[in-house]
């Protein structure tokens, strides 16, 4: 830091140009080039002119003594100009208009570097530090780590701290003595606050930074007025020779294989139980497989004997209808008297008429059906050539409230259709279909209504 600047005055005084060229500092006063801080006036007597340079990251305090006490301007960077009661205000009302530019004023010059980091190493002896659980056994604990703070309210700062009295060396020892007892009593009570086991200390080292630092920074800002931007604990070290520790370590394996112990019972329980309840959900399964492999068997042999089981109720009406065929002419019979006596019942008469139709339809096509299997299952043998394959059979699904039912053979619907159970309205629907639609809108059906025509009643 030198004389820069060389003007004369109207006195013959010198102008000098103030600024801070030091690499590395956070606070320093400024002086005349070659000469020590506090040691010639000359650094307090300040002309007015003098050119001032204060980079970014910086500011200059100009300490005003008075006998009431001192006061300050501020001037932060980037500044350079010359020094004018314009842009000092407490200068201003100082110097006054008397000033003049004639004299210089009396002012202690300070830099504070607001852009530097500074770091200091600590390391904590070791101390002692009891489990939460075993308050009897007590370890040695030491911590080493570093810790980074800077200037970030420099008002403040200057309110805790005398600058012209000002020693970085002492006052980084001030911060170290502070950190070192702030991390002791952290370090001190993680075990009880965490509920960490005291020998696994070592192995939470990110917790208890973590901790540290949000218990130090507030503090230091108070205390110092100086900003923490990182701590850094690099070690958390039991001392694994004392008593304490021997005696904790005995004590907590015995507690770890207890606990192994119960654990393991437990884990071992836990699969015992999944394996039950995986078996009773296996057998549940296979019992809902079966049921449902009984129900598709027994479907399929009702969809197979369906077609005998048609033939079987055909043939109950069909010995019906002959029954009421013969009894036509039977005394007490409501008809038409021929002389003889006997009685004429027409409508047993058309009635069997119908059922025998039905059942000479029913009889030729099973006999057509099973004359053509035989031709099929003997002819090729026989005659030594191929045969071709029955004409394929039209049957059609029927809704029945909401289920589908069949799939029934034409000549079947139209026996249904005859005994009411079938009517043009019923939904059908047959492969190669899109969807369901009444049967009477479907061509090769609807031929089934017309010939369902109400018998005429007899004349009464």
């Amino acid at each position: 830091m030198g004389l820069f600047g060389k003007n004369k005055t109207n006195e013959g005084g010198m102008l000098d140009v103030i600024r801070c060229d030091e690499p590395s500092y956070l606070i320093w006063k400024w002086r005349p080039q070659g000469e020590a801080a506090n040691t010639t006036k000359k650094e307090n007597a300040i002309r007015y002119g003098s050119s001032l340079r204060v980079k970014e990251g910086e500011v200059a305090v100009f300490v005003y003594p008075q006998k009431d006490g001192s006061q300050q301007d501020f001037i932060a960077g980037p500044y350079d100009q010359t020094i004018k009661t314009g842009n000092f205000p407490i200068l201003a009302s100082i110097v006054g208009a008397a000033f003049g530019g004639n004299s210089p004023f009396q002012a202690e010059i300070y830099f504070i570097n607001l852009a530097g980091i500074i770091q200091i190493k600590f390391g904590v002896p070791f101390f002692d530090v009891s489990d939460s659980r075993f308050s009897d056994y007590a370890v040695p604990v030491a911590v080493r780590g570093t810790i980074s703070f800077k200037i970030s309210d420099y008002k403040e700062f200057i309110k805790l701290h005398r600058l012209i009295d000002f020693n970085l060396d002492s006052f980084q020892a001030q911060i170290r003595d502070s950190v070192i007892k702030y991390v002791k009593g952290v370090v001190s009570n993680i075990p009880s606050d965490t509920g960490i086991p005291l020998i696994q200390l070592e192995r939470k080292i990110f917790l208890i930074n973590e901790t540290v630092e949000n218990y130090i920074k507030p503090r230091l800002q108070s205390d110092f007025g100086v900003t923490v931007s990182a701590v850094d604990i690099s070690d958390v070290e039991l001392d694994k020779g004392s008593e304490g520790y021997k005696e904790l370590k005995s004590v907590t394996a015995d507690i770890t294989t207890q606990t192994t112990q119960a654990q393991a019972a437990v884990n071992i329980k836990q699969m015992q139980d999944m394996q039950r309840v995986q078996m009773k959900n296996l057998e549940e399964t296979q019992r809902i497989q079966r049921e449902e492999m009984q129900r598709a068997q027994k479907l399929q042999t009702e969809s197979a004997n369906l077609s005998a089981f048609q033939i079987e109720k055909q043939t109950e009406v069909g010995i019906a209808g002959a029954t009421a065929l013969g009894n036509m002419g039977v005394n007490g019979g409501a008809g038409i008297n021929l002389g003889n006596g006997n009685g004429f019942n027409p409508a047993g008469m058309m009635a069997g008429m119908a059922m025998g139709s039905a059942i000479g339809q029913n009889m030729a096509g099973m006999m057509n059906g099973a004359l053509g299997g035989i031709n099929q299952q003997f002819s090729p043998k026989m005659a030594g050539a191929a045969v071709p394959p029955p004409p394929p059979v039209i049957q059609y699904n029927v809704a029945v409230n909401g289920k589908s039912t069949g799939p029934y053979t034409v000549q079947v619907l139209s026996q249904m259709a005859a005994s009411g159970q079938f009517s043009k309205n019923s939904m059908v629907w047959k492969t190669g279909m899109t969807s369901w639609q009444p049967a009477g809108e479907i061509q090769e059906l609807a031929a089934l209504f017309a010939q369902n025509v109400p018998p005429v009643p007899p004349v009464m």
